[in-house]
């Protein structure tokens, strides 16, 4: 069953389009995590907040790429990665057209 994976932490940019740029290989580089489908990057540079909505194919590949995700960020300062993995209502979802497979 899919899980849904909330990942935020306190980030000071960059945002938008610089980060993009900078952050383009870790982007492409979570496309080959163990059973990612989908990632939703999220910022807030008013709050000072980075973060990202996930996909997952199961709740073991959604905790292990936590747990390898909260590391990284720690090697990169972050120190404080607040993560939630979630059961999806795929019923009430497909009403309001979630991308769910």
């Amino acid at each position: 069953m899919n899980k849904l994976l909330q990942v935020d932490f306190e980030f000071n940019g960059p945002f938008g389009e610089e980060m993009a740029q900078v952050l383009q290989g870790l982007a492409q580089s979570i496309n080959q995590e163990p059973g990612l489908i989908w990632k939703i990057w999220t910022e807030s540079a008013a709050n000072k907040l980075g973060g990202g909505i996930y996909l997952f194919e199961d709740e073991q590949t959604a905790k292990a790429y936590l747990a390898m995700h909260s590391a990284r960020l720690k090697e990169m300062g972050i120190n404080e990665v607040r993560g939630q993995i979630f059961d999806i209502n795929q019923s009430l979802s497909k009403i309001n057209q979630a991308p769910l497979i």
